[in-house]
């Protein structure tokens, strides 16, 4: 069962604001199209940057504007945890993207010794190669397969472990429950760390955002320290990017869920992240909890 953003929606938005949305088009120029098992794949280039698109949504990219360069925002907050562990030998990322952040992992974590990259799309490896300048490295080991299915049938253990599968289309409700956390946590070394990316309603705690208020406590039954980012610098940098817009519009957000059973506390000088032409700073400013 897939929970989708409209319904985690509480605030409509301003209708001036959302005919700026509706009215905008972009002068899409297609690079590549695959009908797949599971997606309709394009990836498009535009005045904004070039993407990936699964269907007709956002699935990643690169935005490349005067105003920002770089991966699809809300992905930096996948950083944060270099400056609370920057010793991780082993990471697990479940949802490809663009690989972007792979090679980003690889800069960071000097002690990296392997990343495990979990993906149902057979084509991605070989788009994130051809369309976003992704470099496979021998630390990388692609796994073709379902990421509940991997966690099932794996004993692998990792510092690291970071989930994206959230998408424009929602997110599924098996990476929702107590018996995933678990499996999740089953996975992590001592002290090891876990990032998933959930959408959300912008009022977060909100007593009508129910799902997101559920799923926090789930969180916090499985794990002893729950941090929560909010979207607001990602949400800053998309409007703007893409509609030249000061303000969110709809009412969702990207919520960055770090949890681990060990203490979350910066370790590590924000400096080697800023070298990525990543301003951190903007994205820890966005804890909430």
């Amino acid at each position: 069962m897939i929970v989708t953003p409209e319904e985690l929606a509480i605030h409509k938005p301003q209708k001036e604001l959302l005919k700026i949305i509706n009215n905008k088009t972009f002068d899409d120029k297609i690079l590549y199209q695959k009908e797949s098992d599971f997606h309709s794949i394009s990836v498009v280039e535009n005045e904004v940057g070039r993407f990936l698109h699964y269907k007709d949504t956002y699935q990643a990219g690169v935005i490349n504007t005067d105003f920002y360069r770089g991966n699809i925002p809300y992905i930096n907050y996948f950083l944060i945890p270099y400056l609370f562990n920057p010793s991780v030998e082993k990471i697990l990322l479940i949802g490809m993207g663009t690989g972007i952040i792979v090679n980003q992992y690889e800069k960071l974590f000097t002690s990296l010794k392997k990343i495990d990259v979990v993906d149902i799309e057979s084509n991605i490896l070989e788009i994130a190669e051809n369309f976003f300048e992704f470099k496979a490295s021998d630390k990388l080991n692609f796994v073709l397969q379902d990421g509940i299915v991997y966690l099932n049938n794996t004993k692998q253990k990792y510092d690291l472990i970071v989930v994206d599968v959230a998408s424009n289309e929602g997110i599924d409700l098996r990476f929702c429950t107590n018996e995933y956390l678990s499996l999740i946590k089953s996975h992590l070394k001592k002290g090891g760390i876990f990032v998933s990316n959930m959408p959300s309603s912008a009022d977060v705690f909100n007593p009508q955002n129910t799902f997101i208020l559920n799923l926090l406590s789930i969180y916090r039954q499985t794990f002893k320290n729950v941090n929560l980012y909010k979207g607001d610098e990602s949400d800053r940098i998309y409007y703007k990017a893409f509609f030249n817009l000061d303000e969110r519009v709809i009412d969702i957000t990207n919520l960055i869920f770090i949890s681990s059973d060990c203490s979350m506390s910066i370790k590590e000088n924000i400096a080697s992240i800023e070298k990525l032409g990543v301003s951190i700073q903007n994205y820890i400013n966005n804890l909430i909890v």
